[in-house]
């Protein structure tokens, strides 16, 4: 029997059946742009999955059955194992076959580390938690680099296309994924005053002894790590097996209860004798994982942009199926100025994102020196992962109280948009990053106005901005850093909308970001076509 009060009306479909890929214009635009145009149909087909009701059902179910960690077995042997939800391992699996791992550094292709930036994006949008491992694995290898025989023993396994969830060593594995032990309590972003100490064994390894504070993808089968040697703070390899199959001293004290990120396994582990290998040279530990740094900045950028875009796509969807006061939302003038500066926002995060991706993958095959990527590296980092958590909690309100309940999946958004903003470096450390780059490595300066200066004379509004900026570069100080940095990313951002999208999304961003900028989303300045930016964000 049919009640006339249960029927429901005035509600969205659920947004799933859709191509998180091909929907994405401005993504497939920087893809082709950067190189990596050769991946569209891998793209279409994780798009595809990434869009189904399957992978959709896989990430809530991820994260509301978090990992569990059994520290020992019921006769009291230590075991450090966390167990993790099937529809967890189900991510992975397709993470680590779409090649969001380690992948690339195996990809002689030009534009292989583009496309894997773009998959991360797509990907992002299922479930965000699990590709912290997926981070790491790939970052971990350009540390590597600096002892080629660690990256032959490594590569393959790291960069293996088939997941292997076993927790046994990784001689009996398909494949392996790694993570980090960097950060401790005491220091945090301040990696210099780690205390954990690494005496030498007489055989060319090194026993560890510490507290790790935040360990990232704890079932990892192999780590970064930082320790005190006799030269000084230096980087060690750490596996979780002993090159005999035994297991390694890695004591698994907490895992830890996080704000967002659930489906990720975080933790405390203390470290006793812990069997590692040297990575670079004693002493030289910063140094040698800067390279990693940089690559999960990168990702840093490229996942705060994959947030970025699912939030206005639920955003859009939402408002062209809901009505309200006689008219369909996305036909309120007010909403679709919302609508409109959030898609401004998203398409400026992908094409700098995808911008930075590609000159990674330039810089790693040799063909692109470091300066433009050094540079942008922070600035883009800083100002992304800033704009997140606004971004997300605007594509909340779009959808109003259902957005704020779980079921809409928009507070897991929102509970993950300020992580990547703590992730390697805080806003001050990244600033201070900018200023050092500065002061050391000029040549980086001139990379990043280079690419300002491409877009000299598109707009007048641009060209004023990019003057004044030239000025107060001459004088950076650490009181005026964040100011600073946001104008270089702002430039940045207009400068590759003004050369390569539509004149009415890059105008509209000139304008409002440079021009008569507002405070909250939606304050756009007259003359902005909205309709015609909402409909590029998400065609019909």
């Amino acid at each position: 029997m049919q009640y006339p009060t249960h029927d429901v009306i005035n509600q969205p479909p659920p947004l799933e059946g859709h191509n998180a890929f091909t929907l994405d214009l401005a993504l497939s635009e920087a893809l082709t742009r950067e190189g990596a145009g050769w991946a569209t149909d891998s793209l279409e087909e994780l798009g595809a999955l990434a869009g189904s009701a399957e992978a959709i059902e896989w990430g809530r179910l991820a994260n509301e059955n978090p990992p569990v960690l059994h520290t020992h077995d019921r006769f009291g042997h230590r075991l450090d194992r966390i167990d993790f939800h099937p529809a967890y391992h189900q991510l992975m699996e397709v993470a680590v076959g779409s090649g969001l791992n380690a992948a690339p550094w195996a990809d002689g292709r030009p534009g292989a580390h583009v496309a894997r930036a773009a998959k991360f994006i797509v990907w992002t949008s299922v479930e965000p938690g699990h590709l912290c491992p997926m981070s790491m694995t790939y970052a971990v290898m350009a540390t590597l680099q600096e002892e080629p025989g660690l990256m032959a023993e490594w590569l393959p396994r790291l960069a293996s296309a088939e997941y292997d969830a076993a927790f046994a060593p990784v001689t009996r594995k398909r494949g392996a994924t790694a993570g980090m032990a960097l950060t401790e309590k005491q220091g945090g972003s301040d990696v210099r005053a780690n205390t954990t100490v690494a005496v030498p064994d007489g055989e060319g390894a090194y026993l560890l002894t510490g507290h790790k504070w935040f360990v990232s993808g704890t079932m990892a089968d192999v780590f970064l790590a930082l320790g005190q040697a006799p030269g000084g703070l230096t980087c060690f390899l750490l596996p979780r097996w002993k090159p005999d199959g035994s297991k390694n001293n890695f004591l698994i004290q907490q895992l830890k209860d996080k704000m967002g990120d659930k489906a990720n396994a975080t933790s405390e582990v203390e470290l006793n004798d812990t069997w590692a290998l040297p990575v670079g040279e004693e002493g030289r530990g910063v140094r040698t994982i800067i390279e990693m740094v940089d690559r999960t900045r990168l990702d840093c950028s490229v996942g705060s942009a994959g947030l970025m875009r699912h939030g206005l796509t639920q955003a859009i969807h939402f408002a062209r199926h809901r009505s309200a006061f006689g008219k369909v939302l996305d036909d309120q003038a007010l909403m679709l100025r919302v609508l409109a500066d959030l898609a401004l926002e998203s398409e400026a995060a992908t094409s700098s994102a995808l911008r930075l991706a590609g000159a990674y993958d330039r810089v790693a095959r040799g063909v692109e020196p470091m300066g433009y990527a050094r540079i942008a590296t922070p600035v883009t980092k800083y100002w992304i992962c800033k704009r997140n958590a606004g971004h997300s909690a605007e594509a909340l309100e779009c959808i109003g109280g259902s957005g704020y309940i779980e079921d809409s999946g928009m507070p897991r958004l929102f509970r993950q948009s300020p992580l990547n903003g703590v992730w390697e470096g805080s806003g001050n450390v990244i600033c201070l990053d900018v200023l050092r780059a500065m002061r050391k490595e000029p040549e980086s300066v001139e990379a990043f106005l280079g690419e300002l200066d491409a877009a000299f004379g598109a707009s007048e509004t641009y060209d004023a901005a990019l003057k004044d900026l030239k000025q107060a570069l001459t004088l950076p100080t650490e009181e005026g850093a964040r100011r600073l940095v946001e104008r270089m990313a702002v430039l940045l951002q207009a400068s590759l909308l003004l050369r390569h999208s539509p004149a009415f999304v890059a105008e509209a961003f000139v304008a409002a970001r440079l021009g008569d900028p507002g405070v909250a989303y939606g304050a756009l300045p007259d003359g902005v076509d909205c309709a015609a930016i909402v409909d590029r964000a998400l065609p019909e």
